[in-house]
Order: structure tokens, then sequence, then C-alpha cells
């Protein structure tokens, strides 16, 4: 880092945590309510008035949110209060701890926690305030443009959902009345095994080997089997619709885009003739809160497959539903290429926070 000098937090800030609000108290409008994950409802009054720092210090240790004004920083997050403004610049100081993290000084393993003894030990950089100012500019202006791609990207994410309603109606409540029949009647319900680890030469092959974790993701499938590992589990066509019916993760979702085997968490359906592949992927979504529900009667959420094969969606004619497809595969393609550009526009910030902290950026004209 460059020639600035560093003091400890507790130097220029008094961390604390303020009375926790559960669910029951918080209201339905008012002033906001902060936590470790942010913006979490409201309350009748505040705890700050001017915007403050706030670290996750409980379950989500290490986040860094910046409150309105007048808001209410709930417990299981310090506020970085009493911040000595004459010698460090809020907005600065947010992104320096956003780019530094907080794992060296986060304790315990089942219930991870920041304590306060901790946290005031940590080191602050200071360089002059002209500096502290134009980094916080710098990273605010590339934080806007990042902020902008991800709302394009969730735009897209809703707008299959949308397409569909407008052609279908929710297949939940099937509005329009379609024929309507089970998965079990739609599509071959299969459940997935994970091949036994004690046998030789299962794993590391070209099969994906599907787990919850995937769902959902853009990222490659992380595992894989061998023709072998394939046998011992079960595999899908290319096409099929992937569910997790076991679990925290329960109503997760995805699509095997290649012959996949995958774990006993999930089950697959591989849809018949009578029901194209991304439409029974997009119709089964609607169903994420049926599935939970159904789940839900256990201490671990478990839908058995023979409750899941019950499951009823709508049967639109076959043209309707290749038409949705096309139109869906045109979204996706449109979002994959903006999620690749968020991917590298994530490697560039990551880069000018590095510059940023290390003294990098061209310095400003006079010092303060």
């Amino acid at each position: 880092m460059k020639e600035w000098g560093k003091v400890a937090l507790g130097e220029i800030a008094q961390p604390k945590q303020w009375p926790t609000l559960s669910i029951a108290e918080m209201k339905s409008s008012g002033f906001p309510v902060y936590g470790a994950n942010g913006r979490i409802g409201f309350y009748d009054s505040f705890t700050h008035e001017s915007p403050t720092i706030l670290i996750g210090c409980r379950g989500s240790c290490g986040t860094v949110h910046v409150t309105e004004p007048r808001s209410y920083a709930n417990g299981n997050a310090m506020a970085l209060d009493a911040l000595d403004e004459s010698r460090v610049d809020l907005r600065f100081l947010a992104h320096f701890f956003r780019y530094r993290g907080f794992r060296d000084v986060t304790t315990g393993t089942s219930q991870p926690q920041i304590i306060r003894q901790n946290l005031v030990r940590v080191q602050v950089p200071l360089p002059p305030q002209c500096e502290q100012r134009r980094i916080a500019e710098v990273l605010d202006s590339a934080d806007a443009m990042l902020g902008k791609r991800r709302a394009a990207i969730g735009k897209l994410d809703s707008l299959n959902q949308s397409l569909f309603l407008d052609l279908f109606g929710n297949p939940a409540t099937n509005p329009k009345g379609w024929p309507h029949k089970t998965l079990r009647e739609l599509g071959n319900v299969v459940t997935g095994r994970t091949p036994p680890s004690a046998k030789p030469d299962m794993f590391d092959g070209p099969i994906p080997f599907v787990t919850p974790g995937d769902l959902e993701s853009d990222e490659p499938v992380k595992r894989s089997v061998t023709e072998e590992g394939a046998e011992e589990s079960k595999t899908v066509r290319a096409g099929s619709t992937l569910v997790c019916c076991i679990g925290a993760t329960i109503g997760k979702m995805g699509v095997a885009e290649v012959r996949s085997a995958f774990n006993q968490q999930l089950n697959a359906i591989e849809w018949f003739d009578q029901i194209d592949d991304l439409y029974g992927y997009a119709a089964m979504r609607f169903f994420k809160p049926t599935i939970k529900m159904w789940g839900s009667s256990t201490t671990l959420p478990i839908l058995k497959k023979s409750s899941f094969e019950r499951i009823e969606i709508p049967v639109p004619p076959l043209t309707d539903q290749r038409e949705f497809a096309r139109r869906f595969q045109c979204v996706e393609r449109l979002r994959k290429t903006q999620r690749a550009s968020l991917i590298k526009l994530d490697e560039l910030f990551a880069s000018l926070q590095q510059r940023a902290f290390n003294g990098e950026l061209l310095p400003c004209a006079v010092n303060s």
C-alpha cells in the first residue's frame, strides 16, 4: 500500500450493536431497518440520524452496508458510531472494508461472529482527504455501472416468466383452462443416486454429476462421473428438468444441458413428446411454492417422489409451447451475453479496487 498513515478502527469510530428487533416487531412502514443483509423492514423509530456504515457481525459476517438517513441499525450488524469524518470519508471507508473483508477477525464455525474487541483493532489507511474522496468517487461510479448491469440481467430473468404468463397464464391456477395432467403422465420421473466413493473409477469422467449447488447457476457443473459411475447413479437426457426435493434448497431447478447424472436430492423429469422441454421447465418454476409447502412437514424438508409426481401442469398446444421455447431461448442468449459481460466488469472492478487501495490511482492535486 502507498505510504499512507494507518489507524486502528477504534481510534476513528465506536462500533456498537444496537438492540435487535424481531420480525414480529417490524412494521409495514416507517423508518428503514438495516441488518447484516441490508434493508430488512421498517420500524417506528430510528437509531441513526445520518448515513452510517454497518458491518455484519452475526450470521452474514463481514457484509458492509451504508444506511439511509434516519434508519434503525439492527443487532446482527455493528454500527460504526461516532465516525470521525474530519479524518476519514465515510464512502471511502465503506469501499475499503468491502475490498478488505473481515475473515481474519471472524470467529466461530457453526455460528460465525465478529466481536467488537476484534473489530476495533482493524487497521484503516488514511490517505489525504482529497484522495479519499477521489477514490470513493471512482469506485462509486464503477459500482453504479455494475448495479445497472445487474438490474438489466434481473429484468431479463423476469422476462421469460412474463412471456409465459402472457401466453399461458399461471400454471398453478390455470386461468385459461388448458387441459392438465400430472407429471407422472407427462414425463419419466427419476430420483438420482450418488455413486459409491469406495468403488474405483466412479468420478472425474465426461458426464456431469449435478447436485443442488449446481442448480440456478451459470457456472459449469462442478463434479463429473465416468460411464461406470453413471451406471451406479442415474442419468437423464439433455433437456430434462432437474428439481431439488430434499434439504434447505428444496425447489431449486435447472435444465440438463447434456446427458447428466445427478444425486439423490434431485428428481428429474424426462418430458414425453406432448411437452416441450423448455415449456416444461418454465411451467415447473411456478410450482416452487407448492414444492416447498408440500415438503415442509418434517424437520428436514423432503418431497417424496410419489407426491412430486402428483403435481399437475397445463398442456397447451405443442405449437404454442414451441413458440414460447423459441422466445425463451432468445432471451436466454441475451441474458448469458449480459452475464458474461458482468463477470468481466466484476473482474475489472476488483482490479480497480486493488489499484485504488495500493495508491496507484492518480493522486489529488492538493493534499488536505
